[in-house]
C-alpha cells in the first residue's frame, strides 16, 4: 500500500473581542492549521490539524494544491491509518477536536466507545448517551461526524440490522466494516 500524501497550510481567523467601554476592539487570531491527502484503500482521505489536534479526516472526490511539509500530528495520524487498513490497529491514539454542538460532541464521544469489530444501532447509540428516544437526532450528528474512520461512525447500523446510511456511501461503510471483521 502506498503512503502517498501531501500538505497545504492555511490560517484561521477570531475578531470583534469586545473591550469593557463601549468602543469594540478588533483583534486578529492566527491559528496554523496542515492538510495533508492520504490514499487509502477506500480512496483518498482529507486530514486537516492544528499544532495541537486532529480537526478533519473526510473522504475526498479530488486533492488540491499541496506544499512540502507535513505537521507531526498528521504524520501519526497517517502512520496509524495505514496500521489500521493493514489490519494491525484497532484503537486510535490521536488528540481530537472535532468542531460541533454540545450534543454532537456528546454522540462523536459515544461512537469512540464502540469497539472495533462490533456494530451498535442508532436507538442504541442514543440510549448510550441517556436519550434514548433520539435516536434521530443521533443520526444527524452521526452524520455530521468531521473525523470519519478515526471516530467510527461506520460502526453504527440501523436497529433491523441493515447497514442504515452513511455520508460517503454504504459500499464504503461496509468496506470499512469488513476490514474490522
Amino acid at each position: 500500500m502506498s503512503n502517498n500524501f501531501e500538505e497545504q497550510q492555511g490560517l484561521f481567523r477570531c475578531e470583534n473581542i469586545k473591550s469593557g467601554n463601549t468602543n469594540s476592539r478588533f483583534i486578529l487570531i492566527f491559528m496554523k492549521y496542515n492538510t495533508t491527502f492520504y490514499h487509502s484503500p477506500i480512496g483518498v482521505l482529507f486530514l486537516k490539524a492544528n499544532s495541537y489536534a486532529l480537526l478533519e479526516l473526510q473522504l475526498c472526490d479530488e486533492q488540491k494544491e499541496a506544499t512540502d511539509t507535513v505537521s507531526p500530528i498528521l504524520k501519526e495520524t497517517i502512520r496509524q491509518l495505514t496500521e489500521y487498513f493493514e489490519g494491525k490497529r484497532q484503537t486510535f491514539e490521536l488528540p481530537l477536536r472535532p468542531k460541533g454542538t454540545a450534543f454532537q460532541q456528546k454522540v462523536w464521544d459515544a461512537l469512540c466507545k464502540i469497539p472495533y469489530g462490533t456494530t451498535t444501532s442508532y436507538a442504541g447509540l442514543a440510549g448510550s448517551i441517556g436519550l434514548p428516544k433520539a435516536y434521530r437526532a443521533v443520526g444527524n450528528a452521526n452524520g455530521k461526524n468531521p473525523i470519519a474512520i478515526i471516530i467510527p461512525c461506520h460502526r453504527v447500523v440501523a436497529s433491523d440490522g441493515s447497514l442504515g446510511g452513511y455520508a460517503y456511501g454504504l459500499t464504503i461503510k461496509e468496506a470499512l466494516l469488513r476490514l474490522e471483521r
